[in-house]
């Protein structure tokens, strides 16, 4: 049986340009995770928040100092990738390129850009109706403010917290830092309600600063509803009146179950979901 979150297949990707699906062996982003990306809904033909993942791959490759993507040509390729799907996923990554072996960056590396086109993952609708069960993971995310906020190829904290529970019916873990601060989920951020006032976790740290995270407080300063972004722990995940996670494919899943704990689903998190669906 399929499972939740899964992509069937590659449709198809473009590299540097071409229809192709090998990457130099290399290539730094293969050996080191020295590179950058983003995921994207594309639905009828329109990749979601274009211009907030562009400006979050260049932020990325600033901080890196990786050479700025030519964002005309990387339009292009997209349109050329994207042609003729519907609802699909559309995943930009770039790398620094090929280099020799050593930790050391070239000299001249001439970055490298993938485009890839996936079917749409097969998550259930009652996840965004009725609200998913998640748990706390194991795993601890490490320190480093340099990489804090951007999607930078190094997952391997989120990887093995995903490998820790193999349950159907847990969709998400949710990660705390060295310091037991809540950070995020290992495939979304996350969002609290208490006394009235919507917060997310400080990411100054660690953690990824999602697209729909933005969005979210965005919407929330539309619907006049108080919001913060602040360091939380599990005393404020226990006490929190609605829990909700959030990214660019799922939207808004609201939280009912967090290991032995329940919630409902509340009505700020309804009203958020409702504007965000427009």
């Amino acid at each position: 049986a399929a499972r939740y979150g899964t992509c069937r297949r590659m449709i198809k990707a473009i590299i540097n340009g071409r229809m192709t699906d090998c990457v130099a062996p290399t290539d730094r982003g293969l050996l080191y995770g020295d590179g950058v990306f983003e995921t994207m809904a594309l639905v009828n033909g329109e990749p979601g928040h274009w211009q907030q993942h562009l400006q979050r791959l260049q932020a990325g490759c600033s901080r890196l100092g990786i050479e700025p993507v030519d964002e005309l040509l990387l339009a292009e390729e997209c349109r050329q990738l994207v042609d003729g799907a519907g609802r699909a996923v559309v995943k930009i990554i770039l790398t620094r390129g090929s280099g020799g072996r050593g930790y050391r960056v070239p000299v001249r590396a001439a970055p490298t850009r993938i485009l890839q086109l996936h079917d749409w993952p097969d998550f259930p609708p009652v996840c965004a109706q009725q609200g998913v069960a998640v748990r706390i993971c194991d795993m601890r995310l490490g320190h480093n403010p340099v990489l804090a906020g951007i999607k930078h190829l190094n997952r391997l904290e989120q990887v093995l917290a995903r490998q820790e529970w193999d349950d159907a019916g847990i969709m998400e873990g949710l990660l705390l830092d060295s310091g037991n601060q809540l950070i995020e989920g290992t495939m979304s951020n996350l969002f609290l309600v208490r006394d009235n006032m919507l917060l997310t976790p400080d990411l100054q740290r660690c953690g990824v600063a999602g697209i729909m995270r933005s969005q979210v407080l965005e919407l929330a300063e539309q619907l006049s509803i108080n919001s913060g972004i602040c360091q939380l722990g599990m005393t404020d995940l226990l006490e929190a009146e609605e829990v909700f996670i959030c990214n660019s494919l799922i939207g808004i899943w609201p939280v009912i179950g967090v290991d032995e704990w329940v919630l409902p689903k509340g009505p700020v998190t309804a009203r958020l979901q409702a504007l965000l669906a427009g």
